[in-house]
């Protein structure tokens, strides 16, 4: 497979760190991130809406009503 680029915006510590670095630990950082960033492509994650939802059931099943939820959503 070849290789491709991309861009990644990064803070100027890091940025700085990364372009200070030898050749060889760029390419120790180069190989670990692609794995993170492999391994987070592949994951299934819930979505926001689902995790919400999943957590508004287990308080439903957990005797919480929805005016009490309400009143804690609003913080009262």
């Amino acid at each position: 497979m070849a290789n491709s680029t991309i861009t990644i915006p990064l803070d100027a510590e890091t940025a700085l760190a990364y372009e200070s670095a030898p050749p060889e630990e760029k390419r120790k950082i180069q190989a670990l991130l692609a794995l993170w960033l492999r391994e987070l492509a592949t994951r299934n994650y819930p979505s926001l809406q689902q995790v919400l939802d999943t957590a508004g059931r287990e308080a439903q099943a957990k005797g919480l009503t929805q005016d009490e939820l309400d009143s804690l959503l609003r913080d009262e």
